[in-house]
């Protein structure tokens, strides 16, 4: 909460809450979360990413005030899935969660890494084909960085280049998409933020959470941002984003489908 009332004051009118599939954050937990935030910032749009859960557990967190759900596809071949995730997970159970989402009424978000581990050329053009047939409001996407701590740390980390490329190829083809410029993509590249933007994106997620946790949360290696407070990274963001002729706005940012 401390995270939402000190970015509302800097201006941020959509929050994301983004965790693993920790069982600690069950229904009641995540419900009085969520009903808090809807309470004290009734203008603000609230995003979750916590992984698979069941469609009541989404449609009781979409009646407490949740607006989005982003989850990532990963990939859209089942037999790259069963190379990236655990046995008890599987591709059909993941895109049941998305069209449980998108049933449910949230703006619905899902996408891959590129370069992620097996991954071909044949299967990212499956996941954009995958993309073009789901149509989701929103598309994460952004380069594998491997993790020191991980199975897949001796993996190569993917191509910024390639990235910027498939994220103006979804901009193309699907035009009102939410399509943020990820932190992966900046931490790669120095500019790789702005880049995304001039590549198609038109979403930047700066950190807010607390300078005390957020070493807890590395999803891989030299995560950009990590030292700098919500203040001083959004008054870089502001300076970085004019110097290419944009200008950030405050406002909730729903997807709207023009057409």
């Amino acid at each position: 909460m401390i995270c939402c009332a000190e970015g509302y004051e800097l201006g941020y009118r959509t929050f994301v809450l983004q965790g693993g599939e920790d069982p600690y954050y069950n229904d009641d937990v995540m419900e009085d979360i969520v009903m808090e935030i809807r309470r004290t910032h009734p203008d603000c749009a609230i995003t979750l990413s916590l992984g698979e859960r069941s469609k009541d557990s989404y449609q009781r967190l979409y009646d407490a005030g949740a607006d989005r759900y982003l989850l990532r596809h990963e990939t859209a071949d089942s037999c790259h899935y069963s190379q990236l995730h655990p046995k008890e997970m599987s591709l059909e159970t993941r895109l049941n969660c998305l069209n449980d989402l998108k049933e449910i009424g949230y703006q619905t978000g899902c996408g891959m890494m590129v370069g992620s581990p097996f991954q071909t050329t044949e299967l990212l053009a499956k996941d954009m084909m995958f993309l073009s047939k789901f149509k989701p409001h929103m598309v994460g996407m952004g380069p594998f960085i491997p993790h020191g701590a991980t199975p897949f740390k001796d993996h190569p980390a993917g191509s910024p280049e390639l990235t910027l490329f498939l994220l103006s190829l979804v901009r193309i083809m699907l035009p009102d998409v939410l399509l943020p410029a990820t932190t992966a993509l900046g931490s790669l590249q120095d500019n790789g933020r702005l880049r995304g933007l001039l590549a198609g994106c038109n979403v930047i997620m700066p950190n807010l959470s607390p300078m005390s946790i957020r070493k807890k949360y590395l999803l891989y290696d030299n995560k950009a941002g990590v030292d700098t407070d919500a203040r001083e990274s959004l008054r870089m963001l502001k300076e970085q984003v004019k110097e290419i002729g944009y200008e950030m706005s405050s406002e909730r940012g729903d997807y709207k489908e023009r057409y």
